[in-house]
């Protein structure tokens, strides 16, 4: 049962660290600078997206400097904000765009933006999913653990078999042996009283 258990934290722990594991990126924006970013993205397809300013001084509100302006294809407009999400199910394929704009500032300031943004696939909830995996992955190993038991009883089930017949064939071998020599003897007896009897001995 306790390797049961292990299997299972293991388990856990590669789908945590795979969630945990996301498509976001990091990156620079100086004042008065732009940064656009193009995904190329399905017709039909669901797309999240998510962004923040990590703040400098952590613990701290944020300074008046980190203020940013959010454009994202007519679908999402952020003005003067330090974080917010966007979704949308794209009308058509193609590259959808998401740009960046940092307010003048003096001095220059350079502010760190954490992005993601998922599309397709990547966009769905799996939570519910991933529960319904592990499940699935508990009761297979449960099933797998049940069998491993069952398969041992069968083994010594086959081991005490395989000894009361070897028991039992070496007994019968024994008989049998006993058998053929008492055989062999009359044979003896009965040809040796046959040539006696013919005078030929």
């Amino acid at each position: 049962m306790c390797g049961l258990n292990l299997g299972l934290i293991v388990i856990m722990i590669g789908l945590v660290v795979e969630t945990e594991i996301g498509e976001s990126m990091r990156f620079e924006l100086d004042s008065g600078k732009t940064k656009c970013i193009a995904e190329d993205i399905k017709a039909n397809a669901m797309t999240v997206g998510k962004y923040s300013i990590v703040n400098p001084s952590e613990g701290q509100p944020f300074p008046d400097s980190h203020k940013l302006v959010v454009r994202g294809n007519n679908y999402h407009l952020g003005d003067q904000v330090d974080s917010g999400t966007f979704a949308f199910t794209a009308a058509e394929s193609g590259d959808y765009t998401t740009c960046f704009w940092a307010n003048k500032h003096k001095p220059p300031v350079k502010m760190t933006i954490e992005f993601d943004w998922k599309s397709g696939v990547a966009a769905k909830d799996w939570s519910k999913t991933k529960e319904i995996e592990l499940k699935k992955l508990y009761d297979t190993v449960s099933a797998i653990h049940e069998e491993m038991f069952y398969l041992r009883e069968r083994d010594e089930e086959m081991q005490e078999l395989n000894k009361e017949t070897n028991s039992k064939m070496a007994t019968l071998s024994f008989f049998s042996l006993l058998l053929c020599l008492s055989v062999a003897g009359l044979q003896i007896w009965h040809l040796k009283s046959f040539f006696e009897s013919k005078k030929l001995l």
